[in-house]
């Protein structure tokens, strides 16, 4: 059975995430001070390491962007999350 799980992000360029295969993210927002990213998971698939990309605006963008997640404001800055997939999907990563 699929349900929905958090995962905490730190603010920095490039990150793993370990989550079910094939998990679709819904969302990134702020959560207790912190960037949180919503996924709906099925937790009995295989985990595997997804790369998320976190650029503030005015940072240059080096390659192709990945797939649009969210826009966060936390504060004076905005976080622009994206999403760059499994290793094997994708390369140049």
């Amino acid at each position: 059975m699929k349900t929905i799980w958090k995962f905490p992000l730190a603010v920095t360029d490039k990150q793993w995430l370990s989550m079910p295969a094939n998990a679709q993210i819904l969302t990134v927002q702020l959560a207790r001070g912190g960037l949180a990213l919503w996924a709906i998971v099925d937790p009995e698939v295989e985990v595997a390491k997804r790369c998320v990309v976190i650029r503030g605006t005015g940072q240059p963008i080096e390659g192709t962007a990945g797939t649009y997640i969210a826009s966060v404001q936390d504060g004076s800055f905005v976080w622009h999350i994206f999403d760059y997939g499994y290793p094997n999907e994708r390369q140049g990563n």
